[in-house]
């Protein structure tokens, strides 16, 4: 049953609010309206927009310190919320752990939101991050790291936030290299969790298409998305499949301009086009598009740093030595003042007739016990290239997908044992 709003309640209490602002919305004209009138409408809209939602929070912190869902017969007060919002449970749930974490710990936040100076996306950013804080910090340094924050907030939006955020130890923190190890530690976090979470679904429809939905770590869908864009990019002035331009034109000669494409439908016959090109005959070569790694030369032997991909994403360290060790990405490893010392060098990967010598040596992955076939394996190099490996035959060891990490993985050890096999253990 929902409950009825009393809309004629006495001044100061919400509901008077909400009345108001129904009220007002009734009579709202946009006709008119000059560019300027527009942009400021606009931005005080989202202002007021992020008030009322700081209300909406605190109303909901409210309600979780009542009893308000267990009397209404809601296992929680994310089912509760839901059941006024229609929000969905999970939606809702996130909701009441936010105004929750507003409440009790984050005042900085919470006043920024009530005053619409951030927006409910900067906020759940700010609670994350202070989240995975380092323990041992006091009070007064968690508030100094969510002040920082906040004042960070006001000036980028929220994607911009959670890079930013990765780093926030450094208000607090003058050792750069404490800074540099916790942002590699949620980094490798967050690329151990998408790992789980990747996933290919695939469903024929009968109708001559086939539909899916993959989620996959953010190198690879790096990859797959620099090569969609360089086949859809609107310099390429062309005549696709279905005889539309796929370049900008001038609209009086009946071509399509690029603000109206069908960026979608693009996408999906580049997605096609590449599908039917790969080669699968080689699966473990080169890829038909470049990545740049981005980091400096300690990281790559050994130091606890990101490094950056010049799709504007990081990544943790251990990842991108990992890469290092493919072909398809090209490690730009900068020392001094940012001075390229190697853009990949050629002899630097396993070539395709020494993966080919391989297999009269390797059957499987090298790891103590593991079955993965020789074919899929990754090619490693026993002595790190960056500490003077060589790109030889006898240098080269076939890992597959998982054990490549872990070799890579500061939370694993790894031995080489008598036989030539590799022994891993995870550090305690």
């Amino acid at each position: 049953m929902t409950a009825v709003l009393d809309l004629h309640p006495a001044p100061g209490h919400p509901a008077a609010l909400v009345a108001a602002v129904h009220e007002a919305l009734d009579d709202v004209r946009v006709d008119g309206l000059g560019p300027e009138e527009l942009a400021g409408t606009i931005a005080e809209l989202s202002r007021a927009r992020s008030r009322l939602h700081a209300l909406e929070l605190r109303l909901v912190a409210a309600a979780e310190r009542s009893s308000v869902a267990r009397d209404a017969g809601c296992a929680s007060t994310g089912a509760w919320l839901s059941r006024q919002t229609r929000s969905g449970t999970a939606a809702a749930s996130r909701e009441v752990k936010l105004a929750a974490d507003l409440n009790a710990k984050l005042p900085a936040t919470q006043a920024a939101l009530g005053a619409g100076e951030v927006s409910t996306e900067h906020a759940a950013v700010i609670a994350h991050a202070t989240q995975r804080l380092p323990g041992g910090l006091s009070a007064d340094q968690v508030a100094t790291v969510e002040q920082r924050l906040v004042e960070q907030a006001r000036r980028v939006d929220p994607g911009q936030l959670r890079r930013l955020a990765r780093r926030a130890l450094q208000a607090v923190e003058r050792d750069t290299t404490r800074v540099d190890a916790h942002e590699n530690a949620q980094l490798v976090d967050e690329e151990t969790r998408a790992l789980a979470k990747t996933r290919l679904t695939l469903h024929d429809n009968g109708d001559g298409t086939l539909s899916g939905h993959f989620t996959v770590p953010l190198v690879a869908g790096s990859v797959l998305k620099k090569v969609l864009d360089a086949l859809t990019s609107p310099r390429r002035i062309s005549t696709s499949s279905t005889g539309v331009a796929s370049g900008s034109a001038d609209t009086a000669s009946g071509s399509t301009s690029v603000a109206d494409r069908d960026w979608a439908h693009e996408r999906g016959l580049a997605f096609s086009q590449l599908l039917e090109h790969l080669p699968t005959d080689r699966l473990h070569g080169k890829t038909a598009a470049t990545v740049v790694v981005t980091l400096d030369l300690e990281t790559l032997q050994g130091r606890l740093e990101a490094a950056g991909l010049d799709t504007g994403d990081v990544i943790s360290a251990s990842e991108a030595r990992r890469l290092a060790c493919g072909a398809g990405l090209v490690p730009a490893v900068l020392g001094g003042k940012s001075q390229p010392l190697d853009l990949g060098r050629a002899n630097r990967f396993f070539s395709e007739a020494q993966r080919t010598a391989g297999a009269l040596s390797h059957t499987s992955c090298t790891a103590e016990g593991c079955e993965v076939p020789y074919a899929w394996c990754e090619l490693h190099h026993r002595q790190p290239w960056s500490q003077q490996g060589r790109t030889d035959l006898a240098d080269m060891v076939p890992l597959c997908g998982f054990h490549h990490r872990a070799v890579h993985d500061p939370g694993h050890r790894h031995r080489r044992l008598p036989d030539g096999s590799i022994r891993f253990t995870r550090r305690t």
